[in-house]
């Protein structure tokens, strides 16, 4: 059955019906389907636009139907040309005529943008908490860093003294967006456009504000031909999953080389690791990888929709069938991700001896050092000047600030004492930087106390 067919004389070719329909992938939609169908049937009902009995007739065959498609009992039909003419097919086959009365004032264009909106307004709840247990996985970690010292880089060279910590702690801030950035687009997608007709609305007095109340939307959509034509939402969340994935690739990067022999920071676990074929010493970091990887698929996804959406007159064309797939294909790539990443990370060990002995060698105490020297009066720029001699002559002399003579320090200027030592030792570094955000350890344990209260609140 096709719900459009009373217009036409001919059958659709086959060849049409195949390029035309979208149950391949639109039937993952069919809990939205019926439950939004089942919400316009009780205002149709409400409204006294049908009976009561047909109603509750027309409400006890969609649950039927929805129980039956979750127990297995019931297969969508793959030549059925989309979710909703399944959905009201298999209701008038199984009621009769009170099947035939649920489309009354409804389109398969608000139905559609019910169906959409309704799905990625659940994929944002369910794929923020996913972020938000990755981001309560890292802080616990974080816990067990607050003292252990390694570099902090800038150009991928080493550059300050921070702690393990505070490095996970600046990827908790980042996921941390990511999950108000889902949050921000749930609220501006919650907006229910059923009511809005084909474009135009409808000539029944539907009760919207009842029907956006039962289907779980806090307010109604507010123009019929915005109502249909919009993909906003769909593009905000595939935007919001582009940045998270690159957000997971940039950390990947990260796991990658810290579990290689050059750095040595971290060892993965046998469970989230691979051999090689050939070589028998290898172990590979292919979960890492493989995100790193994965991120451009979604990235492709989100230009795939911009792409159908740009040409688009008002209000709906037969173009944005192609929204569903792509987004479909970056949630369900973000939430495999979520799945192997969070449980890799919590598996990783750490050298705290490869951490430390790499800040020691980096010469990252010297920023300290010219801080020592502002303290002692000197202008700031001088001291940068002085400092970075003595570095040169630590670098020719096979020697660290640490390890060189106060008389040495001397030659370079006479506000050298001995208390310089205690001033670039690496933990005082550390402990100095306690501006709030900072690497301190009483700062980062601040940080990880918000971000658990930040947790708890939004659970």
């Amino acid at each position: 059955m096709k719900l459009w067919e009373g217009r036409f004389a001919k059958e659709t070719d086959e060849s049409v019906h195949a390029f035309n329909s979208s149950i391949a992938f639109d039937s993952r939609l069919y809990k939205a389907d019926i439950l939004g169908s089942v919400a316009h049937v009780k205002g149709l009902e409400k409204q006294g636009i049908i009976s009561k009995e047909d109603g509750e007739i027309a409400r006890a065959g969609l649950y039927a139907i929805l129980d039956d498609i979750e127990s297995g009992a019931l297969e969508i039909d793959p030549l059925a040309e989309d979710i909703h003419t399944f959905v009201e097919g298999e209701l008038t086959r199984r009621v009769g005529e009170a099947g035939k009365r649920i489309h009354t004032g409804r389109s398969r264009n608000d139905q559609v943008a019910f169906d959409f909106r309704w799905y990625v307004k659940n994929e944002c709840a369910e794929i923020g908490a996913e972020i938000k247990a990755l981001i309560r996985t890292l802080a616990r970690m974080a816990q067990s860093h607050y003292d252990t010292v390694m570099p902090g880089y800038t150009h991928l060279q080493r550059a300050q003294p921070i702690t393990l910590a505070h490095h996970l702690a600046a990827w908790c801030e980042m996921l941390r967006r990511d999950a108000q950035r889902l949050a921000d687009a749930r609220r501006r997608m919650d907006e229910c456009p059923l009511g809005a007709g084909a474009l135009a609305g409808t000539t029944f007095d539907l009760d919207r504000e009842f029907t956006a109340k039962e289907t779980g939307f806090s307010r109604i959509t507010r123009n019929s031909l915005d109502s249909v034509a919009d993909r906003d939402f769909a593009l905000e969340f595939m935007a919001a999953l582009s940045i998270h994935m690159c957000h997971i690739s940039r950390f990947s990067e990260e796991v990658i080389l810290w579990c290689g022999a050059e750095f040595g920071f971290a060892g993965l676990d046998d469970a989230y690791s691979t051999g090689s074929s050939i070589m028998p010493q290898k172990k590979n970091p292919d979960v890492a990888e493989l995100t790193r990887g994965k991120s451009g698929r979604v990235f492709g996804d989100l230009l795939t929709l911009l792409t159908v959406m740009k040409g688009l007159p008002l209000a709906y064309n037969k173009d944005m069938q192609e929204d569903k797939e792509c987004v479909f294909d970056a949630a369900d790539t973000v939430r495999l991700c979520l799945r192997v990443f969070a449980p890799m990370l919590e598996t990783l060990s750490f050298s705290k001896d490869a951490m430390r002995g790499a800040a020691a060698k980096g010469f990252l105490n010297a920023t300290d050092c010219a801080d020592y020297l502002v303290g002692k009066g000197l202008a700031f720029r001088e001291a940068y000047n002085i400092t970075g001699r003595l570095v040169r002559r630590c670098i020719e002399g096979g020697e660290t600030l640490d390890t060189l003579s106060l008389d040495e320090y001397k030659t370079f200027s006479p506000l050298f004492e001995r208390d310089v030592y205690a001033a670039i030792n690496l933990d005082a570094c550390v402990a100095r930087r306690a501006v709030p955000g900072g690497p301190a350890p009483g700062a980062v344990r601040a940080h990880i106390e918000n971000l658990m209260d930040w947790l708890d609140e939004d659970a």
